[in-house]
């Protein structure tokens, strides 16, 4: 399926013009993760019922949605775009619509990741490189300080990941690489299309 095809199965709407950059020198310019790249890690990674899946920088929730469709897992979209987080909002109702969910297991915050209370629940964190090193530093020491107060396993995933993250979560963090997985089709072409995945030790 395509990307159109992939919305349509899940009835809402994540495919069209991106707006531009936005104002805020830290914050990357919005676009959807391919569904063909979710389709990739999720043959290779497996999520869980218990799992809480964090998308920093979710835009109009495709990955949420995503993840909540194919492993029934909590999931929490982070938006600082009220345009995006209303966006998402609308796929919301239209995805409850279709699919019987409870309410409280799709969440989307319109706040800035680095504002996010890290929960104990989550566990599992998205990034698609959505802000520089400076705001990702911030955001992956608040999820640390959340599990200094409630030990647990935590995967980070990067797609299309800059090269200051992988530094950064190499040398100055507890992270280590568990998972490469080069995306097929693509990362012949462009050695970023990967997913990385890094769990604390």
């Amino acid at each position: 399926m395509n990307d159109q095809q992939f919305d349509q199965l899940l009835h809402i709407e994540t495919t069209g013009n991106q707006y531009g950059y936005p104002t805020l020198t830290h914050y990357h310019r919005y676009e959807p993760t391919p569904y063909a790249a979710l389709d990739q890690l999720f043959e290779k990674y497996s999520l869980e019922s218990t799992d809480c899946v964090v998308d920093m920088g979710c835009g109009k929730g495709r990955v949420p949605f995503y993840v909540h469709h194919r492993f029934h897992t909590n999931v929490v979209g982070v938006e600082m775009n009220i345009t995006f987080y209303e966006n998402a909002l609308t796929n919301k109702i239209q995805y409850m619509k279709k699919y019987s969910v409870k309410n409280n297991a799709i969440d989307f915050q319109c706040v800035f990741a680095q504002d996010y209370l890290v929960q104990q629940k989550d566990n599992v964190f998205f990034f698609f490189n959505p802000f520089s090193v400076q705001i990702f530093r911030k955001v992956v020491n608040n999820i640390l300080r959340s599990v200094e107060l409630e030990p647990r396993q935590i995967s980070l995933i990067l797609y299309y990941p800059s090269i200051d993250y992988v530094q950064f979560l190499q040398y100055e963090t507890n992270f280590e690489l568990e998972n490469e997985i080069f995306l097929e089709e693509v990362s012949v072409r462009n050695v970023n299309e990967r997913i990385l995945v890094f769990k604390n030790m």
